[in-house]
């Protein structure tokens, strides 16, 4: 049986000498893997459509197991992403996030819309680590993580929070922070960020700015409470720590 769908590339392995096999997520099936055969050779038909981050129409033989993937059509290379390192870099982490959270042929057009507009507006310019910080948010409830954002985690009031705790779960309110020798001190922005990315309609960014020492306090709560609940190991994220200490 042949399946047209529409999808982006999230992850590539060669095989063998001159084939790939091409991980997609698509808005019709979710996640499908094919083999791209002879992908690898310069003058292949497939060699463009299978490259990481590309976004395009794709013809897959279906089968019990791996299907085949016949043609594509690309729609966008995504090309503003793929000529700078630090774009790759955060666009290489995002697409890694969904690959280890979600299933094969698990059918989700709610993510393939959330993926595409992260993709789509980090070649627009928006800020990539913002981008992923969001992304990096709204992919909680995908893994079933749902941690306390909207109140402290011990009493449940909605106002005064000055840390985040791995061990409660969420958000620490001034009265109950002492509970935690190990809770990370947060800045007031931090709480007020990461509860709106949360909840607000990716498709109503608008133009989005974050000091430097807020991203770093986001980033530090995000990758601590997913190494803690979650357990899944990124390479992207290790390559993104590395040229955040080049940045330096």
């Amino acid at each position: 049986m042949f399946q047209k769908i529409e999808g982006i590339v999230i992850r590539t392995i060669d095989y063998g000498e001159t084939n790939k096999i091409v991980t997609i997520f698509s808005r019709e099936l979710g996640k499908v893997s094919a083999m791209a055969r002879g992908a690898k050779k310069p003058k292949s038909r497939l060699a463009s459509i299978s490259q990481l981050l590309t976004h395009g129409h794709f013809l897959i033989q279906m089968g019990s197991g791996l299907g085949t993937l016949q043609q594509g059509e690309i729609i966008s290379s995504m090309r503003e992403i793929r000529e700078d390192l630090f774009l790759t870099a955060y666009a290489s982490f995002i697409v890694e996030l969904t690959d280890k959270a979600t299933e094969e042929k698990k059918h989700n057009p709610y993510l393939f819309e959330m993926l595409y507009q992260t993709l789509h507006y980090m070649g627009e310019g928006v800020d990539p680590e913002v981008l992923a910080l969001i992304y990096q948010t709204k992919m909680l409830p995908v893994f079933g993580l749902n941690p306390y954002f909207d109140t402290c985690a011990i009493c449940h009031q909605s106002t005064d929070f000055v840390a985040f705790s791995i061990r409660e779960g969420g958000f620490l309110c001034k009265h109950h922070a002492e509970q935690d020798p190990y809770r990370v001190v947060i800045g007031e922005a931090v709480h007020k960020l990461l509860r709106l990315f949360y909840h607000f309609d990716l498709a109503r960014l608008g133009n989005v700015s974050v000091k430097d020492e807020t991203k770093k306090q986001m980033r530090t709560v995000l990758n601590m409470y997913y190494d803690e609940y979650c357990g899944i190991y990124l390479k992207s994220r290790r390559f993104l720590d590395q040229l955040d200490k080049f940045q330096i």
